[in-house]
């Protein structure tokens, strides 16, 4: 795993003109950035967001930043820790919009920082949306998703000539007419990516397998990716359920469904090599 070390290194707070921007100087107000942080190393961060994070005047920030890219941020801006996690006590999203609004309205430069990518299940279209319709100017600065960084820290890529030419990426935690359509997916051929998934993995691994995927497709479970305490586990779908309950894992989370599961590292690799090919219908 990457350290911390650089971090200071990679931007000047206050620079002007950093990583041939040019004359695409920081607006000096007025302004929301909805930014990516990454997956959680902060070493993963893009340079064009570590710009954004040192001109900052307010940044609102979710539980699953590293506190670390904290160090971008001017002395004298300030820092609100904004948390919205499944199953805690979460800031209420009302909120979060009205401090975004009235900052930016008394000229502020504002980041909302949220881990991995704000369009990738980050409620960034929402964001940008209620930004957007009360006259304030946004802009998107993508990040890292997970659910690319999660598999490729274990070996793992999303989709391979030989087994798997798309990806899916989906979200567990949906409910009643919002639910994924799994019987679509499971006949799809695609790497299925899926986030929050974790609480729900029963449900998952059973609609999958009465949808037509087989119980010997190949599944990888990697829990705070690409950070110093990761765990991954690769397994089968037929047994995706229980050896996370045996193994403990938790959220964060990212599971992955696929053939492609097969190219994991060796290290991770102790039960898929006793698994049939996975077949499908």
């Amino acid at each position: 795993m990457s350290s911390n070390r650089g971090v200071r290194g990679l931007v000047r707070p206050g620079a002007a003109v950093l990583f041939g921007y040019g004359a695409r100087d920081m607006k000096t107000g007025g302004k929301v950035y909805l930014v990516g942080a990454g997956p959680g190393d902060p070493e993963l961060i893009t340079a064009k967001a570590a710009r954004v994070l040192a001109h900052a005047d307010v940044i609102l920030c979710d539980d699953l930043v590293n506190p670390a890219l904290l160090e971008y941020v001017r002395t004298e801006a300030r820092v609100v820790h904004v948390g919205k996690r499944g199953g805690r006590k979460s800031t209420p999203q009302a909120f979060i919009d009205a401090l975004m609004i009235k900052e930016a309205k008394n000229g502020l430069v504002v980041v909302r920082l949220k881990g991995g990518d704000p369009f990738v299940f980050g409620r960034g279209g929402e964001e940008r949306a209620t930004l957007t319709a009360a006259g304030i100017e946004v802009e998107v600065v993508n990040g890292v998703t997970a659910g690319v960084a999660a598999p490729a820290s274990v070996g793992i890529p999303l989709t391979h000539r030989t087994c798997c030419h798309g990806v899916a990426f989906i979200t567990g935690c949906t409910h009643g007419n919002n639910a994924p359509d799994w019987r679509l997916l499971a006949r799809a051929g695609l790497t299925l990516v899926i986030y929050m998934g974790v609480a729900r993995c029963h449900e998952i691994q059973a609609r999958l397998v009465a949808s037509g995927m087989a119980a010997t497709t190949p599944a990888a479970v990697i829990e705070n990716a690409t950070l110093p305490n990761q765990r991954s586990l690769i397994t089968t779908l037929g047994n995706l359920p229980d050896d996370i309950a045996a193994h403990g894992f938790g959220s964060p989370a990212i599971i992955v469904i696929g053939d492609v599961a097969r190219v994991a590292d060796a290290a991770v690799l102790p039960r898929l090599t006793q698994a049939a090919p996975a077949t499908g219908s």
